[in-house]
């Protein structure tokens, strides 16, 4: 979720999760002090209720693989001595009619789960051990054909999670996207997120813990900041140079081999995630709008903080950006997003502004779907709810995020317009406020 420092309070912030996220960790890698952790948090969790996520409102059955992509021409910029950096990516789509004969994909695998019990940012409300992450299904079915509208290529959306996050941590969103027919690409950011398990069984457990102090030991935080986003960027772009491969390169299953229109490519994300969205799209113009979901796009500890600017909020952009921002958050409070949006602005580039009514920061995650069955299971206190995902009524916040989000790429990918919902409020969304 990407918890951030806000306004000189406890709050919300886009890298900044990262001292929330893993300040407390110690021990074996993904466990806190006095928590459960490895086979001990997975045995705890075992007779806890499944949660469910939300069934996508689209047209058709989503299906879904996971790529195993090993960059051959970067080192691992967090581990020494690791010649390539290798990632974990699922590509999630349209699917025929019959994809129900094909297994429902899990939100994590058990050692991704291990490790997200261990360093989520649901920490100070949900002990470890009690919650059964790895018994989450998507609506995703593993290896179901692919269906192409009307015989075309399938546009595409990548997604970057928030800083600490996995990529599992959208699947609301980027199933709905699928059902919608596109084409959406999801990617761990390995040795940031809690825990990545590779196809052989390797698990890369989160590096951040020990960076973080080394940051806070030498006073380099900043920098720290600076080369997360680096290397979120680094990595989404060989995603995107990864995809295009063909004959024997190709990385994609022989079912999408020239499914994928990448002339057509959008991206998302949440907190870290959507800073890296707007970031990857100033410095690539294969990536035609992106939409930042409530995150800040400057290297600093603080909201308000206009100081060490990224590229991005120097100069803006030139192609459409949406903001998604939770109560508070828009570009008049936000030091970065201000900048973003002046030097955009001045380039005559399309901008939104949405807040959220209501909304927190992990609204615009699945953590809207999921804290509501978790508070019940634990008997959690409203005032624990609220401090995680706020006040909106998580049914009509997952709703309008979905409308929102589809309606962006639906115009910028597919030149469609889905009944002007961006051009102005909606009776339909009461929930959302266009920021002037």
């Amino acid at each position: 979720m990407g918890s951030r420092v806000r306004r000189g309070a406890a709050g919300i912030g886009a890298l900044t999760a990262i001292a929330v996220a893993v300040a407390a960790a110690a021990g074996a890698p993904g466990a806190e002090p006095g928590r459960a952790s490895g086979a001990g948090a997975a045995r705890a969790s075992a007779g806890a209720p499944a949660l469910t996520l939300p069934a996508p409102t689209g047209r058709y059955p989503v299906g879904t693989t996971a790529l195993h992509l090993t960059d051959r021409h970067r080192s691992d910029p967090w581990v020494a001595g690791q010649r390539h950096r290798e990632l974990m990516v699922s590509v999630r789509y349209p699917a025929t009619r019959d994809a129900g004969r094909f297994p429902r994909a899990p939100q994590m695998t058990r050692a991704e789960a291990v490790g997200f019990d261990g360093l989520n940012t649901f920490a100070d409300h949900v002990p470890a051990g009690k919650v059964a992450w790895g018994a989450t299904l998507t609506h995703a079915h593993q290896g179901a054909p692919v269906a192409r509208p009307a015989g075309r290529r399938l546009p595409v959306v990548l997604y970057s999670p928030g800083a600490g996050d996995p990529r599992a941590l959208g699947s609301t969103l980027c199933d709905e996207l699928a059902s919608r027919g596109y084409a959406v690409v999801t990617v761990d950011h390995t040795y940031e997120a809690p825990a990545v398990q590779f196809p052989d069984g390797r698990v890369a457990h989160s590096v951040m813990r020990a960076e973080l102090a080394k940051a806070q030991r030498t006073g380099r935080i900043t920098e720290l900041l600076e080369k997360v986003s680096a290397v979120r960027v680094a990595d989404t772009r060989f995603v995107l140079d990864t995809l295009a491969l063909t004959g024997r390169d190709a990385v994609l299953p022989p079912a999408l081999r020239g499914a994928l229109d990448l002339t057509a490519v959008g991206m998302f994300g949440q907190s870290a995630g959507g800073f890296t969205a707007a970031q990857t799209m100033h410095d690539d113009r294969r990536i035609r709008a992106a939409v930042n979901m409530d995150g800040v796009m400057g290297y600093t500890q603080r909201d308000d903080d206009p100081s060490h600017p990224s590229t991005v909020g120097r100069d803006g952009v030139d192609r459409p950006l949406l903001l998604m921002g939770m109560a508070g958050d828009d570009h008049h409070s936000v030091a970065s997003w201000d900048a973003v949006w002046r030097h955009s602005a001045a380039r005559g580039t399309w901008l939104r502004d949405l807040t959220l009514r209501g909304g927190r920061h992990a609204s615009f995650t699945d953590a809207e779907a999921l804290v509501p069955q978790i508070a019940r299971q634990l008997g959690l206190s409203r005032k624990d709810v609220t401090e995680m995902i706020g006040t909106a009524r998580p049914e009509r916040a997952v709703a309008a995020e979905r409308a929102y989000v589809t309606a962006f790429f639906d115009r910028w990918l597919r030149g469609r317009d889905r009944g002007n919902l961006l051009d102005g409020p909606s009776a339909r969304h009461p929930e959302v406020r266009f920021v002037p």
